[in-house]
């Protein structure tokens, strides 16, 4: 593949290691830093709204991250993220935002049609129960290339982080294949440059850059997505009700609002109960990242307890 052919190269940032890998190797093979832009979804809406789902450090995180390297990073989000498409009732989806290189915000969607949610997106390969995947980031970063003039008549590398050692499931994804925004009026190709990596590359190539790993990873996450993700296992909701308790009681009284769980057959409540929390979730994300600013180690570089543990990610 010829990397310089293309106008724009888009790597969809989670601030987490497999992402952070991909970034990390369109350096390593010498791409023109000019034509990368990092692109976030927020899950739960406008930047700097209040944490419903996702861990509250991570819009900063990233951030950070992008000026580390100078490069560009944008953010997208649906209107009232997470819990707003969750608490749809005979109501369309909310409108995608995207911000854009000029610094203004454009939008689009929310006209329909109609729909009922109220529960939880659940645990399935299935995109259309586990549908906070397709509705927060898929469809939002489409909507973001489809409304924006500048990618019309240009040619546009779209870069994920999925990795066939992850799931059955993403060990089926092709390696390179059009996008789904590619048409007559764009060219868009989706690559996934880590997908036959195993984890101890994406950790060599951290350590190479040296890299220090989101907060999550050194509380004792072996993935980042959500806090409370719904993947996540016992300990993880242990750890996350240990870390943001408000957080994991909203999710909860939701569960008994809607009578109907994340995970079937078992509530939030009692998997934060058999649960056991991280050794490591011992003081908040907040002050974790007021002694740590660092996204580049300027001495020795370690491994994060995080490292090769639980993971808990779609199936």
């Amino acid at each position: 593949m010829n990397l310089n052919e293309y106008d724009y190269i888009i790597v969809a940032f989670s601030g987490g290691k497999d992402s952070t890998a991909c970034f990390l190797d369109l350096l390593d093979n010498g791409v023109d830093k000019e034509k990368i832009e990092l692109w976030h979804h927020l899950i739960d809406g406008a930047p700097g709204s209040d944490p419903f789902m996702d861990w509250p450090i991570t819009e900063d995180y990233c951030r950070e991250f992008a000026k580390e390297f100078n490069v560009p990073i944008y953010f997208s989000w649906r209107d009232g993220g997470f819990e707003q498409e969750m608490l749809r009732d005979n109501s369309p989806t909310g409108k995608v935002f995207w911000e854009n290189p000029d610094g203004t915000i454009d939008s689009s969607g929310g006209k329909g049609p109609d729909g009922t949610r109220r529960k939880f997106p659940q645990v399935s390969a299935d995109l259309r129960v586990r549908w906070c995947s397709a509705y927060l980031k898929i469809d939002v970063m489409s909507a973001a290339i489809n409304n924006q003039e500048r990618f019309k008549g240009k040619k546009t590398l779209v870069v994920t982080g999925e990795r066939a050692g992850e799931s059955k499931s993403r060990s089926n994804y092709n390696t390179f294949e059009n996008h789904r925004c590619h048409g007559k009026l764009r060219t868009v190709h989706h690559w996934r440059p880590i997908h036959d990596w195993t984890e101890k590359q994406v950790w060599e190539i951290m350590e190479k850059h040296r890299i220090m790993a989101h907060p999550a990873y050194w509380l004792g996450w072996g993935r980042l997505s959500c806090i409370t993700c719904i993947f996540g296992n016992a300990n993880q909701w242990a750890s996350a009700a240990e870390l943001y308790p408000a957080m994991v009681e909203k999710i909860a009284k939701y569960e008994e609002e809607f009578g109907f769980t994340i995970k079937q057959g078992v509530s939030v409540r009692e998997l934060v109960e058999k649960g056991t929390p991280y050794e490591g979730v011992t003081y908040l994300v907040e002050a974790w990242i007021e002694e740590r600013q660092l996204i580049r180690s300027r001495g020795g570089w370690t491994l994060p307890s995080g490292a090769y543990g639980e993971s808990n990610g779609p199936t």
